[in-house]
């Protein structure tokens, strides 16, 4: 009995000793994991489930996110950011960690008179290529991507020798002036949510590019301490599991087989045949049948005609059902950052494949019907984004 007690008063005296030393050092521990906006959606050493896992294993106070407090408040975010609202936010949301919006960015005013344009406005017709083009990842790297990436500097020397050295034409540097005054910000904000949680954790989810100068500019901080993301270790495959998610997988799916990815060749199909399968065995519904029917046209695993067959059934049986997850965040657009179509029904995106289909077979007279029934169902906006992707991304490019 005494050494029971013994035992007993040793570990609640160890347990007060932790917190007092605690209280003593004061210093917040800060994990600045640098991301490439929504490539969680291509590399399977990047997905969801492990990011999410991550910030679990990390225990964190606060999650810091890329994002302006003013635009936070409104639930305004990048559309692009995929892991920041479909990842990080509702995360801590359901575990109760507070989140603090760190990003910084000029009022539309000031980007038109800098760029002469709105930079957060797409305009009706998304370019085929450039700035606003649909988001993809064209490079085989971006497949083998790591959650740690950014913690070897190597991987983003090109940034900072940018940032460093000024344009040749001094009116050709606002980007980068704009692009140190922008992480300068974001690092006070972290210094700010540091302070409101002193001793404790924070978890900083940004832009890999903003990751070194925000570690440099808190480097010298009394009451900061800067901890590299891969020190903390990765997540076993069996806590990445526990956080996985059937919108994580739908995401996956739709992003690479639904979007301008498709078209890119440079795909992880091992991954998303995975990610396809999970989904059908948890429920074969008729967006997951949409799916299935893309990735084994890919793959060249069916016929373009056994495709249609496919697709007209998935039409019949899917009413009005909506995709599990889109990315659209204007609902008035067709599209979404990624996909020329991506607000459309299940059915309806089963009719335009059935026409995609139709055309690469010369049946371009029955692809055309299929494209006025579409149009009869949308509005004004819509119809008029619907001609223009359709002559780029469903009528056959013509022979050279």
């Amino acid at each position: 009995m005494k050494r029971l007690f013994f035992s007993v008063a040793l570990l609640l005296m160890s347990g007060m000793a932790g917190a007092a030393s605690k209280a003593v050092d004061g210093k917040t521990t800060v994990i600045v994991l640098g991301v490439d906006h929504a490539s969680q959606l291509v590399a399977r050493n990047d997905r969801p489930a492990l990011l999410a896992a991550f910030l679990a294993h990390a225990k964190p106070d606060a999650i810091c996110i890329e994002r302006s407090p003013e635009a936070f408040a409104r639930n305004d975010y990048y559309e692009f950011t995929y892991e920041v609202q479909d990842v990080v936010v509702p995360f801590a949301r359901r575990n109760g960690i507070d989140l603090c919006p760190i990003d910084w960015e000029p009022p539309v005013e000031d980007a038109r008179l800098g760029f002469g344009l709105d930079l957060g406005t797409a305009p009706e017709l998304r370019p085929a290529s450039g700035f606003q083009q649909f988001l993809s990842f064209p490079s085989p790297s971006h497949l083998t991507r790591d959650l740690f990436h950014a913690d070897d500097a190597r991987n983003v020397e090109r940034i900072a020798q940018w940032a460093a050295t000024p344009a040749k034409r001094a009116k050709d540097d606002l980007p980068r002036r704009l692009y140190l005054y922008r992480t300068y910000l974001q690092a006070q904000r972290v210094a700010a949510a540091a302070k409101a949680h002193p001793g404790g954790t924070l978890v900083v989810v940004v832009g890999e590019f903003h990751k070194r100068d925000i570690e440099a500019i808190l480097g010298d901080a009394a009451d900061i301490r800067i901890v590299q993301p891969s020190s903390i270790g990765k997540p076993t495959e069996q806590q990445v599991r526990q956080q996985e998610r059937r919108e994580y997988r739908v995401a996956v799916a739709s992003f690479n087989l639904l979007g301008v990815q498709s078209t890119t060749g440079n795909i992880d199909r091992a991954f998303v045949r995975e990610t396809v399968h999970l989904l059908k065995a948890e429920q074969n519904s008729p967006e997951v049948r949409l799916l299935e029917t893309c990735l084994d046209l890919l793959e060249t695993r069916i016929t373009p005609a056994v495709a249609v067959d496919r697709y007209r059934s998935i039409a019949t049986d899917a009413g009005d059902a909506r995709f599990t997850w889109t990315g659209v965040t204007d609902a008035t657009r067709l599209d979404s950052y990624f996909d020329p179509f991506g607000n459309l029904t299940v059915r309806q995106r089963a009719v335009l494949e059935t026409a995609r289909e139709l055309h690469r077979a010369g049946r371009g007279e029955e692809a055309t019907g299929l494209q006025k029934t579409l149009d009869s169902e949308l509005g004004q906006r819509k119809q008029a984004q619907l001609a223009g992707y359709w002559e780029r991304y469903i009528v056959p490019s013509a022979a050279p």
